[in-house]
């Protein structure tokens, strides 16, 4: 007996509704996602420290649903990673209001992604930024004390902010972003440091500095996951990127990249809900 026409409109109906929910779903119900990093040479006084990572929001209003979610958290400091902004439909009260709804929270430290260095209102956002009490670490460091002892916080600007002048008279931008690594380990002085910086793709270059820790985003989390090969594709890592989601470790540098919050060109994320990251620190 062949089916009527109505059954096929339904049936059509029907699964059209369960992937736009699906859809939905995917792009707007925060996942968190919990790390614990171990390492000799942190100070036993952080033992327990909590970070929670924000990094690519693109401008995303997720009204309460991220507040509440960090306050849960109760973090000793929330790190934010880049591309707090989103250069094709920029609106940074849209941008500040993600972290001001947290700034009693924690104290909040930034660094910029390459959205920041592209939307021609940099100066802007950071005077937002200093006016809600946002650390800006492009290129500088803060050492955070805790009952005495202290660890260095490092942090480096988006490589698209270095000039040609500056690759003429120093070298290509990666070698230059190691080089400030070292040069801002050196003078935070701390046995022990974390790195902010956006670009999952450096690793290798993170990994050639002492840092110890650094949090990262930019490959929102290879937008479409699945199951083995894991994320598809990444901004300045292609198809089948290295570097998309998790705990990953080189030489005696472990890097934290974040899925991120946000989306930018591709409006959607499959299999691969938007990020918070939880990391606590364990001294051994």
């Amino acid at each position: 007996m062949l089916k009527s026409k109505k059954y096929y409109i339904g049936l059509l109906f029907t699964l059209t509704v369960s992937i736009a929910g699906y859809l939905y779903w995917q792009n707007n119900s925060i996942e968190v996602s919990y790390y614990t990093y171990s390492n000799s040479e942190l100070p036993e006084e952080f033992d327990g420290f909590k970070i929670v990572q924000i990094s690519d929001t693109h401008n995303k209003d997720f009204g309460m649903q991220l507040t509440e979610k960090i306050i849960d958290e109760e973090p000793d400091i929330i790190v934010m990673t880049g591309d707090l902004v989103d250069r094709n439909r920029t609106d940074v009260p849209v941008a500040i209001a993600t972290l001001e709804d947290v700034i009693d929270v924690a104290p909040i430290y930034f660094v910029s992604g390459n959205h920041e260095s592209d939307f021609g209102e940099y100066d802007y956002l950071k005077t937002e930024l200093e006016r809600i009490g946002v650390f800006n670490l492009d290129n500088s460091f803060e050492n955070i004390v805790k009952d005495g002892a202290e660890i260095g916080l490092i942090g480096i600007e988006d490589p698209l902010f270095i000039t040609w002048e500056e690759v003429e008279e120093m070298g290509p931008r990666e070698e230059i972003i190691t080089g400030r690594i070292s040069q801002l380990i050196k003078n935070s002085g701390a046995q022990f440091s974390l790195l902010l910086a956006h670009r999952a793709e450096l690793m290798g270059k993170y990994a050639q500095t002492s840092v110890d820790l650094a949090f990262t985003g930019h490959a929102h989390g290879g937008q479409i996951r699945l199951p083995i090969v894991e994320g598809i594709y990444a901004p300045n890592q292609g198809f089948l990127p290295n570097y998309t989601s998790g705990l990953y470790e080189k030489n005696n540098t472990k890097m934290v990249v974040s899925r991120g919050l946000g989306n930018s060109i591709f409006p959607f994320r499959i299999n691969n809900r938007p990020e918070l990251v939880v990391v606590t620190l364990q001294s051994e």
